[in-house]
């Protein structure tokens, strides 16, 4: 039995997680010879790629943008499969805010996690509906996803980064007195939200092993989505039944592209690589091609 140690991307799991969680809950990380071993990053300590380069796990998820950028630095970062096919970004605003376009941005407030990226990701929504991003009042929530329900604590007329398929699940805000933009849809781009990647180093049979096992993993939470879910239940019991069930199923669309759960697309890899660089995230973006240089992994379907 090898033991294969995966961090997940985010502060704690959520339903995007699911094909690991149920291909081990159903043995077939054994069958296959693995004891998977899935964690969450140590914010103290960064990021899963953090943790991936350290050398602290061997599997990590992790988002397409930031793997680009570790590359550029020299390292070696490969992306196994995709554990998205779209971006899950929104920008997110109160019906009784006025802002009824995003070019109606200028000079109101919108709360952010200030990376580069999200900074570049704010403007060229702004730009791309006609507006000054000049004028856009940038809010630093950290890594805060601030709530509708009370005005944004406040501090903002709109957020930017929650996802539409978990975050804004989470408030019970009524829908109808909000305005969501999803981002993807407007940013004249595509992206990967989520890769699954590991060090070049790999073992390449077991990188082909974890990934064509999670794989049916994903299959078996999309058929399945109530099974799911009552195993989610047990793994983030601190949210609600209801929350967990319709995060599945608005994430689980995003897991396949042509049916299939994995497929890096060089279609948007590589122009989300050049947006990067358009706004001096990357300088070398034709660098994304070595991340999918093969390392012998083939996936089900």
């Amino acid at each position: 039995m090898r033991r294969a140690r995966l961090v997940l991307e985010y502060f704690h799991p959520w339903p995007n997680s699911a094909g690991f969680y149920v291909a081990r809950a159903n043995g077939w990380f054994e069958e296959a010879g693995i004891d998977l071993d899935i964690r969450t990053p140590d914010p103290g300590r960064g990021d899963s790629l953090a943790a991936l380069v350290r050398g602290d796990v061997d599997f990590a998820v992790f988002p397409s943008n930031r793997m680009l950028v570790r590359r550029e630095r020299g390292e070696d970062i490969r992306a196994l499969a995709a554990v998205n096919q779209r971006g899950l970004e929104t920008v997110r605003t109160r019906v009784d805010s006025g802002i009824e376009r995003l070019r109606d941005l200028e000079g109101r407030r919108i709360a952010l996690n200030p990376t580069p990226r999200g900074l570049a990701v704010v403007r060229d929504l702004v730009v791309r509906d006609g507006g000054d991003p000049d004028r856009v009042i940038i809010v630093d929530a950290g890594v805060r996803e601030l709530d509708p329900a009370d005005g944004f604590g406040g501090r903002a007329d709109a957020t930017f980064g929650s996802y539409w398929a978990w975050d804004n699940l989470l408030t019970d805000y009524p829908p109808h007195h909000e305005r969501v933009w999803r981002v993807d849809e407007h940013l004249g781009v595509g992206y990967h939200s989520y890769l699954l990647g590991a060090m070049g180093s790999v073992d390449p049979s077991l990188a082909s092993a974890v990934t064509s096992v999670a794989a049916r993993g994903y299959r078996a939470a999309a058929d399945d989505p109530s099974a799911a879910a009552e195993l989610l239940d047990s793994v983030i019991p601190y949210f609600p039944e209801r929350v967990i069930a319709r995060s599945l199923e608005e994430i689980t669309p995003t897991w396949f592209a042509d049916g299939i759960w994995g497929t890096v697309r060089p279609e948007l890899l590589g122009p989300y690589a050049r947006w990067l660089a358009g706004h001096r995230i990357l300088q070398r973006p034709e660098e994304w091609a070595g991340a999918l240089e093969p390392l012998g992994v083939a996936l089900s379907a």
